[in-house]
């Protein structure tokens, strides 16, 4: 049975722990935050980030990032994705060769403008790179629900063996060798659910959060095929699978935050009152200055970027949306 080490206590990670201790698995958590780590060693409660949800036994977290990493066979990491290089830069002197690395986060950098498993090899070349992505909200997951997630990876026999450590007859793991697309969807969806979110802040009904989030997988599959991903990904799990559910669930704090500014909340208020990182925002410019430099028309981006940085009320946002020149869907 493998030995499992998360890196951030945030509530994806926390879930994914208590899922993998209820199977038996020996999990260690660090989290720099003490409250956090007292929290759960102590009242075995993720108060912060995971309230009400037991934290089993064989879960132990760790102030010290040496410790916690120290004899375990994976390393996940649940870090948002701003932090993913600061991390790996603390790990890799403590690192041994045969430890495969996770990554959970959903983005990419800003300014290098790579994908996470990118930023992941330029700090650490010895070992095996994973990326765990696909529609999982946290508080579902660690209730048990049923849901289904994809392992990719440059060397898949890592991905298979993250799927053995990770499957249980709710959790279902697939694999899927197209690196490029399961990453890109799964950062790109977050600008569609902030985008959905503001649709719904400002009380717009059905009819136009259909259209953005029909509209903004065409904005998916248009960045993440010139990137190298494959379109058929984006019509899978970490594609329209994580794009149905971050437009539509309360859970979603993409979605949480474009209420609250469709609301007319400012951004940073809007963030703040989440609580968490909302990674959408942080997409949104990287997105924005990837589509310029591959000349890509993204045009939701396009207005969440005005929105967002350059005052433009949203309702005027939507009304350039639908008067542009008249085209073909496809």
């Amino acid at each position: 049975m493998s030995k499992v080490a998360f890196l951030g206590g945030g509530s994806f990670g926390t879930a994914l722990s208590i899922m993998l201790a209820k199977k038996g698995t020996s999990v260690n958590i660090w989290d720099r935050k003490l409250s956090v780590i007292n929290d759960i060693n102590i009242k075995r409660e993720n108060i912060k980030y995971l309230p009400n949800i037991t934290v089993p036994s064989g879960i132990t977290a760790f102030v010290d990032i040496e410790e916690v990493i120290n004899d375990t066979d994976i390393i996940v990491l649940s870090v948002p994705s701003h932090v993913i290089r600061h991390i790996c830069k603390m790990i890799t002197p403590y690192l041994k060769q045969n430890q495969i690395i996770v990554s959970i986060a959903k983005g990419i950098e800003e300014g290098s403008l790579k994908r996470i498993s990118e930023v992941i090899e330029e700090e650490i070349q010895s070992n095996p790179i994973v990326i765990l992505s696909g529609p999982s909200h946290a508080e579902e997951v660690a209730l048990d629900i049923p849901t289904t997630v994809v392992v990719t990876s440059k060397q898949m026999e890592y991905a298979m063996i993250v799927q053995d450590v990770f499957m249980t007859n709710k959790f279902r793991v697939y694999t899927n060798e197209d690196i490029i697309g399961v990453e890109i969807g799964g950062a790109v969806k977050n600008i569609i659910a902030l985008a959905a979110g503001i649709s719904d802040g400002i009380g717009y009904g059905d009819n136009a959060k259909a259209a953005l989030m029909t509209r903004g997988m065409n904005e998916i599959i248009k960045i993440g095929t010139r990137l190298g991903g494959r379109i058929e990904t984006f019509y899978g799990l970490t594609g329209m699978g994580d794009l149905i559910v971050t437009c539509t669930s309360m859970h979603s704090r993409n979605r949480k935050a474009g209420i609250l500014i469709g609301k007319g909340i400012p951004m940073e208020k809007a963030c703040n009152d989440i609580g968490m990182v909302v990674e959408g925002i942080k997409a949104i410019r990287a997105f924005y200055e990837l589509k310029e430099k591959e000349k890509v028309s993204m045009p939701i981006t396009d207005v969440l970027y005005k929105v967002l940085f350059e005052g433009k009320d949203p309702k005027y946002g939507v009304y350039e949306l639908m008067s542009r020149n008249k085209k073909s869907e496809f």
